[in-house]
This record gives structure tokens, C-alpha cells and sequence, in this order.
């Protein structure tokens, strides 16, 4: 399996266009020990010639653009991206979708929840329903990975030589849809999963939002080949110490990375890789501490470009 990194930030990205912080502003000053970075995304290819896309950030045209893989081969117009799989409903994580408006024959895979929030906002239906298929995934089930829309073939274009599972992982609802009666619960359903991928072979987990780490949880991903997972925070109260809002980690869905380092410290992960870091994070800067303590503890911090092959 052939993995591209498109995007490693959270949402906003690095840097984040209204921030001031010394990470973004050393990003911004184009700091060699502080990358920039687009929203969270990754490709995944069997074969290098058809990709599937791991969610559509709001950065993906960017992304496409600087990705040769992903950029037309033949015809006036192509694509080698045969399909999206989406983890959640959040603005970085289907925003990007109406980039791919074109009638371009692709195919889009979610839960019925996720799928059920694209039907509800007009403004997706840019995703012509005669040309991109919608297919609901259930929860808990290993399927082949198709792709190809429903263009004048009539239908996918078969079996990718992958697999993919949706499981459930702790979340919340995406924040636009958030009621007025306190903070949202955070539970295990549609809302937030987990993606699992393999060849038959080789399997690798991508989990860019994950609020616990569940004895469950913990039993899916011990031994596996690779996990990309949440390190959006550093620490919980991070976005209060710095002065940057009211909300712990856990009241946005997501694992702090000190508590990441010892929940993983025992799973035997051969590769573990943070994704979906936020720019108040200090592994965004090479020269931190915090970065030292992740470099020493085994994990790694995605970057744009970053290439992995399974």
C-alpha cells in the first residue's frame, strides 16, 4: 500500500490565518523547523494508479495541486482519485468535497449519519447524484474499497485491491451542530470513527479525531502495522493556558497527545504517526520539548508530503 500524506494540521491549518503565535508566525517566516501545514487528509493507493482520499479537507484543491499523483494522466479530463472515505461530518473533513464538483465520476463513502448530512445541505448536491455515488458503509464491516462513480459505465470500477472498515471511536457531533443545552456528550456511534484499511496483507489505521482511548479501542489497534492518530492538543486545558478559549481537549472530541503517549506505550504499534495537530501544538516546532518527548517516545509528527509505504 502506497500512503501520501496530503494535509497533517487541524482545522484552520498551520498557520492558522488569524494567528499570531510564535508557531505561526515562525511558519508563516518560513522557519525550516516549523513546516507549514494543510488540514488533515490522506491518499491511499494498492496499485499507484488509482487513489482513495482518507476525508476532503477545505485545503484539498491546494493539495491535489501539489500532489503529482493525484493530478490528471489522460484525456482532457481525468483523475486518478476513484474515491473519498469520510470519517465524520466536521468542516475539515467534508468541506473539501466541493472542490471535486466537476462531474467527475468518483465515489464517496461514509456512514449513513455522515451521509445523511451531506443530503441534508443542498449546497453537496454540486456533487452530481448521476455521476458520484454515495455508499453507506456500516459500522464494523470489512468491504471492498470500489471507486469510479456512476459515470457512463454504469457503475464503480471494481475492487481497488484494498479494504476498509468504519468503526466507532469516542466524539461528538461536529461542532455547527451543536445544540443550545450544554456541552454535547461524548459517546461512541456514527459521529466520529476510526478507518481501517488493508491489502489483505498490511493494514493501517487512520483516526484523526478520538476523544478516549476505550479498552475496546485499544484491542482493534494493538499490533497493527501503522496508526495515524489524533494529536490535536498537547495537552487538555492547552487552548486555556494559552489564552486561546474556554474548551478542554476532551469538550472538542480529542485525546490529548501526553495521555496518547501512555495509553499506545503498550499496543505494540510498529509505526505510529500524529495527524490532525492544531497550531497551538508545540510538536509542530522541531526544536520544542514537547517535540523532543514525542521524537524519544517512538511516535512521529505527519507533515504535507510525508510518503509511507506499507
Amino acid at each position: 500500500m502506497h500512503i501520501l500524506v496530503l494535509g497533517s494540521a487541524a482545522g484552520g491549518g498551520f498557520p492558522q490565518w488569524n494567528s499570531h503565535a510564535e508557531g505561526c508566525r515562525r511558519a508563516r517566516a518560513g522557519d525550516p523547523a516549523v513546516r507549514a501545514r494543510t488540514q488533515a487528509s490522506l491518499a491511499v493507493s494498492r496499485d499507484g494508479r488509482r487513489w482513495f482520499l482518507l476525508n476532503a479537507s477545505p485545503d484539498l484543491r491546494q493539495q491535489i495541486a501539489q500532489t503529482p499523483a493525484l493530478h490528471p494522466q489522460e484525456g482532457l479530463r481525468s483523475t486518478p482519485i476513484a474515491g473519498v472515505v469520510l470519517s465524520g461530518g466536521d468542516v475539515d473533513v467534508i468541506a473539501g468535497l466541493l472542490n471535486l464538483r466537476e462531474r467527475q465520476p468518483f465515489t464517496l463513502h461514509g456512514t449513513a449519519r455522515t451521509l445523511g448530512i451531506l443530503d441534508a445541505n443542498p449546497i453537496f448536491e454540486v456533487l452530481a447524484r448521476d455521476v458520484v455515488a454515495r455508499n453507506r458503509l456500516p459500522l464494523g464491516e470489512r468491504v471492498p474499497l470500489t471507486g469510479g462513480g456512476l459515470a457512463a459505465t454504469g457503475g464503480d470500477a471494481g475492487h481497488s485491491g484494498l479494504w476498509v472498515e468504519l468503526f466507532p471511536v469516542p466524539g461528538k457531533v461536529p461542532l455547527y451542530l451543536e445544540g443550545q443545552d450544554g456541552p454535547p456528550p461524548i459517546v461512541e456511534g456514527e459521529d466520529t470513527v476510526g478507518v481501517v484499511v488493508d491489502d489483505g496483507e498490511r493494514r493501517f489505521f487512520f483516526i484523526p479525531g478520538c476523544a478516549a482511548m476505550t479498552p475496546s479501542l485499544a484491542a482493534r489497534l494493538r499490533g497493527a502495522d501503522l496508526v495515524f492518530f489524533d494529536g490535536t492538543l498537547y495537552t487538555d486545558n492547552e487552548m486555556i493556558q494559552a489564552g486561546l478559549g474556554q474548551k478542554t481537549g476532551l469538550r472538542m472530541g480529542h485525546m490529548s497527545v501526553d495521555a496518547t503517549l501512555a495509553a499506545f506505550a503498550d499496543l505494540g504499534v510498529r509505526r505510529r504517526v500524529f495527524i490532525h495537530i492544531n497550531n497551538s501544538n508545540p510538536i509542530l516546532m522541531d526544536d520544542s520539548p514537547q517535540r523532543r518527548v514525542v521524537d524519544q517516545a517512538g511516535w512521529e509528527v505527519a507533515f504535507d508530503g510525508m510518503e509511507i509505504t506499507l
